[in-house]
């Protein structure tokens, strides 16, 4: 509500008085109710929207189970007072209840601009409570505080106009709407009823006129009001050229139609949007508000020439009356006059030398020195303007493409098991593989897990993982490249290896007599089968499903199972330096997505998988 809407509501509110306070309620932060009792048991019922509106409203939302602190404090103080007044501080978004209780006075404050507050001073406008407590560089709203506020009182006289416009370094309509509190669409009524461009700089607007207008914008508010609620909003009288979509006895009850009531105060949220899309809705709003008025300016037009005779008489006779009389003394005339003509006539704007005219229902306006083809011409360029709009916003929406927003799509991480506190990988056709990382887990893994129907797999040479095959494969040479590559022919730098293979049964760490088996070796007996040139290769990748988690072994086994992967050979860079260097290419190959996974792709997985000795990338997908 603008400070013009509030001067309306506070002016009709006043004619309801006496009232005498009854329950305050408090449905949210912002929202209250307070129930009103009038004479001969009348009941009223007040809402408020601090920040934004009150007004007298049909019913209030049910009352929430508990009372919050500052609607019962509320009670305490003004539960079966008086309201002896309703006023509003100059054109200030403020209203000022003032309020009797027994030998008391109180002042109920209402704040509707910015964030908006509710206050309860004493009779000397002390501050006893306010909902929001705030400290301002001109003004303190804390208890003990003395209330203020600079308002801005409706200019008196021509002169206050004139130094308010000689002030302002804006054109007239935003002067208007800041400096004298009018807001948007007063502003250009204002101006409109002045015959004064909104475009027109402050300081050469003439004041006379716009103190006249204003003054009589003001007078309607206060006496002459026919609430409406348009396209536009809910006002207090019908402004401009709009036409009215509903009319109501009361402001009241214009507002209350207005604004949400009951279950409608509570909104769900609205669902966010990206940027694109957001510019696609106000581009979509923009052309059915374009093609609302484009149709609305070619139907004023086809009325004009369907009533042609009945225009052209109504012009012709306010064009002859002028030549003798004024505006005033032809308003006395039509206001008195009962022909359908004169019935017509809606509304006359001297200083525009227009009139407002009610055409088989649809109120046009007209201006009286012109034809009626200028006139329909007028509202043809109109119409042509807001074509030429369309068709821009058109054209933007198909330079836009709208990037449809990437649904988050979460993957289960990998669980813990048993076998990844040591190397392991699968093969491609499943079957697991594992292989100790030193001596000792070497050990472990042949004593805990080397069981009937494994395979014992390790390099044919001194150091490296002993491998054992859990189940049955047909990709052997993806084992003994496992095999091959981690071990301590990596470490010296060759390409290949041998590898061999035995049965569990063949396995053991009894020496032969006067022999001795070290900490992580074994005794094979009986026949190896062997693989002779195995070249080494470890792929390192993450896999996505069917769960995430950082895999590395044998190049095949990694290519079938991650979508992107790094592949290493026997090279130059120690393995802290090579795990760096992985994680970086695989985080650039997932891009921004990376970042959902941090805590899986990571340098210590990667590390992991690298290999003992020196490595070089020699691929990347």
């Amino acid at each position: 509500m603008s400070g013009l809407d509030i001067h309306a509501m506070v002016s009709e509110a006043r004619g309801s008085l006496p009232l005498w306070i009854g329950k305050t309620y408090q449905y949210d932060t912002g929202l209250f109710g307070i129930r009103l009792n009038g004479k001969e048991k009348q009941k009223f019922s007040l809402i408020i929207e601090i920040g934004k509106r009150m007004h007298f409203t049909f019913s209030l939302p049910a009352a929430t189970p508990n009372p919050s602190g500052y609607s019962m404090f509320l009670r305490k103080y003004c539960i079966g007072g008086r309201i002896l007044g309703i006023s509003q501080p100059g054109i200030e978004r403020v209203i000022d209840i003032e309020i009797g209780k027994s030998d008391n006075r109180f002042h109920l404050i209402v704040e509707l601009f910015d964030e908006g507050n509710i206050i309860l001073t004493d009779g000397e406008y002390t501050i006893i409570q306010p909902l929001r407590k705030h400290r301002f560089k001109d003004r303190e709203v804390t208890a003990g505080a003395v209330y203020t506020l600079a308002s801005h009182s409706a200019p008196s006289s021509v002169e206050e106009v004139a130094s308010i416009l000689h002030e302002s370094d804006a054109d007239t309509v935003r002067t208007l709407a800041t400096r004298m509190l009018l807001g948007g669409k007063f502003a250009e009524e204002v101006c409109s009823m002045a015959g004064v461009s909104k475009s027109e700089p402050a300081v050469t607007a003439p004041a006379a006129q716009l103190f006249a207008a204003y003054s009589q914008v003001l007078k309607k508010t206060e006496e002459e009001r026919s609430p409406c609620i348009t396209s536009s909003g809910c006002w207090p009288f019908l402004l401009g050229n709009e036409t009215a979509d509903q009319t109501f006895t009361s402001f009241h009850e214009a507002l209350d139609q207005y604004y949400p009531r009951g279950k409608e105060l509570t909104t769900p949220p609205k669902p966010k949007l990206t940027r694109e899309e957001n510019i696609r809705k106000r581009q979509l709003d923009a052309i059915a508000s374009f093609e609302k008025k484009i149709e609305r300016y070619e139907a004023i037009v086809e009325t004009l020439y369907t009533h042609y005779t009945f225009i052209d008489d109504v012009l012709a006779a306010l064009r002859k009356a002028r030549s003798t009389s004024s505006w005033q003394e032809i308003e006395k005339i039509l206001r008195t006059s009962d022909s359908p003509s004169a019935a017509a006539i809606k509304a006359i704007y001297p200083a525009e030398s227009a009139i407002d005219l009610d055409i088989e229902g649809k109120v046009v306006k007209l201006f009286v020195e012109d034809s009626i083809e200028v006139n329909a011409n007028r509202y043809y360029e109109m119409a042509k303007k807001f074509k030429k709009k369309r068709k821009g916003a058109f054209a933007a929406m198909e330079r836009m493409q709208i990037v449809p927003k990437k649904q988050k799509i979460t993957i289960p991480a990998r669980k813990k098991k048993w076998y990844h506190r040591f190397r392991w990988c699968y093969t491609s056709d499943g079957v697991l593989m594992v292989g100790g990382k030193d001596a000792g887990t070497n050990e472990e893994i042949v004593k805990k897990y080397l069981q009937g129907g494994d395979t014992f797999v390790h390099a044919d040479v001194h150091g490296g993982s002993v491998i054992i095959v859990k189940g049955a494969t047909k990709k052997t040479d993806e084992v003994a490249q496992f095999a091959a590559s981690y071990s301590n022919a990596w470490k010296s730098g060759h390409m290949t290896a041998d590898v061999y293979a035995a049965a569990p049964n063949q396995v053991s760490k009894t020496p032969e007599t006067g022999e001795y088996v070290a900490r992580g070796s074994f005794v094979i007996r009986g026949e190896r089968t062997y693989f002779h040139n195995v070249p080494l290769g470890v792929a390192i990748g993450l896999q996505t499903t069917p769960e995430m988690g950082v895999i590395g072994g044998p190049i095949d086994a990694v290519k079938s199972r991650a979508e992107h992967y790094v592949i290493l050979r026997p090279g130059q860079y120690e393995p802290n330096d090579a795990a760096k260097k992985i994680l970086r290419i695989l985080r650039e190959k997932y891009g921004e997505g990376w970042k959902s996974v941090k805590n899986i792709l990571n340098s210590e997985s990667v590390a992991a998988f690298v290999p003992p000795g020196g490595s070089d990338i020699t691929e990347e997908l």
